[in-house]
């Protein structure tokens, strides 16, 4: 029975032969050599975060808060990491994390699509973002047998958000993942620096132009007038939603909604009796607000409010071992973008590939050096403790 760890023998072996990793093996030179690989106004826009970027760099210092707690002669050969989710039989609880311009990060422009193809070779989940460089048509095209899910930018026009929701629907997306905390951007000098919003500049928006709810409120079409797409687009973008009109949302489909940004225990429970099918706890990588609470601190009171309710994690994961932590934590399943951006930027399909086999590998390994062959047994009590530092 094969394993995630394997990975490494597949690199050891090919190195006997000479051949020696093309793409990075740890983050920091993932993130370096993908810096090198942007156009600067791009990288910033990536890579960076709001205000002086504190809360996106405590996201990632929350890791190291937290130890594992080794546990020996359990006979952990064989490692199960597959995980249940809105009626879905997961090989892992990894996934892939909305990220508006990963369209852009490919060296060909085509992003979106070259992301569900890792997906589909991996069987790592995406969550396709509104902002795409291609339709979400296309993308849930390309990602083969496995699922994928859609996250929605709630309009102010509730007909263009009924639109999506139903588009993405047709398209075979098993869930809707329901951004709350960006309605409005926040502060953030890196791209404020280069005067750079990827959207004013008519990019990322095919799931806007390709929508005929959104093309019936143009005067000309998208491709006779972009600029007047554009400025369209950012008249109908962000809605700030309210817990009222939660029920309006569970009224839109059938599908498993998920709202992403939850870190209160008060807006988890608010969120489960209103009907919702998980909580997504993230801070969106210390891209929106700064001076927050870390998200991962967040956690443990998110998955107690939510008494079962699925958790979804993203914010800070940078390794396996984050992976890890964040499961024993009590995630459901747990998110990474920046990382399969960046390997996305240096290698496509197949740098998305190396990125999420990766993080698979590592997170499969500790699990079995240090004694805990299902996620379960990693989330019992005291299998990860406080670290002093």
């Amino acid at each position: 029975m094969s394993q995630y760890g394997d990975y490494q023998h597949e690199i050891y072996f090919e190195g006997l032969f000479g051949v020696q990793p093309g793409l990075p093996m740890a983050f920091a030179e993932l993130e370096r050599r993908a810096e090198a690989a942007l156009p600067p106004s791009l990288w910033s826009y990536v890579a960076g975060g709001a205000g002086d970027e504190s809360t996106q760099e405590a996201n990632v210092r929350a890791f190291r808060q937290w130890g594992l707690v080794p546990r020996m002669m359990v006979g952990a050969a064989q490692r199960d990491l597959s995980v249940e989710l809105f009626g879905l039989t997961l090989p892992s609880p990894l996934f892939m994390a909305p990220v508006g311009v990963i369209g852009l990060c490919a060296q060909d422009g085509h992003g979106d699509l070259a992301t569900a193809r890792a997906a589909a070779r991996t069987g790592v989940p995406m969550i396709a973002s509104t902002l795409g460089v291609d339709p979400l048509e296309a993308v849930a095209a390309e990602s083969g047998g496995t699922p994928g899910f859609f996250q929605l930018y709630t309009p102010t026009d509730r007909a263009l958000a009924e639109s999506l929701v139903h588009r993405a629907e047709a398209a075979g997306f098993r869930g809707i993942v329901v951004t709350l905390d960006t309605w409005i951007t926040g502060w953030r000098p890196r791209d404020l620096a280069t005067a750079n919003f990827p959207q004013l500049r008519g990019h990322a928006l095919a799931n806007y132009t390709s929508d005929p709810v959104f093309r019936a409120r143009l005067a000309k079409s998208p491709e006779d007038d972009p600029r007047a797409a554009v400025l369209e687009w950012a008249g109908v973008f962000g809605k700030p939603l309210v817990w009222e009109d939660l029920a309006w949302l569970r009224a839109l489909t059938d599908l498993p909604i998920v709202l992403k940004g939850i870190c209160h225990p008060e807006d988890v429970r608010r969120a489960r009796d209103g009907g919702v099918d998980g909580v997504y706890c993230s801070n969106h990588g210390g891209r929106q607000a700064n001076g927050g609470l870390p998200a991962l601190d967040a956690l443990p009171g998110v998955v107690e409010a939510a008494d079962g309710l699925p958790v979804l994690f993203d914010s800070g994961v940078r390794t396996g071992a984050d992976v890890v932590k964040a499961l024993a934590l009590g995630a459901t399943a747990v998110g990474v973008g920046r990382p399969y951006a960046y390997g996305l930027a240096l290698g496509g399909t197949d740098g998305v590939v190396h990125v999420l086999r990766s993080l698979l590998a590592e997170a499969d390994l500790i699990m079995a050096v240090d004694g805990y062959p299902t996620l379960d047994a990693l989330r019992a009590e005291g299998a990860l403790r406080a670290v002093r530092v």
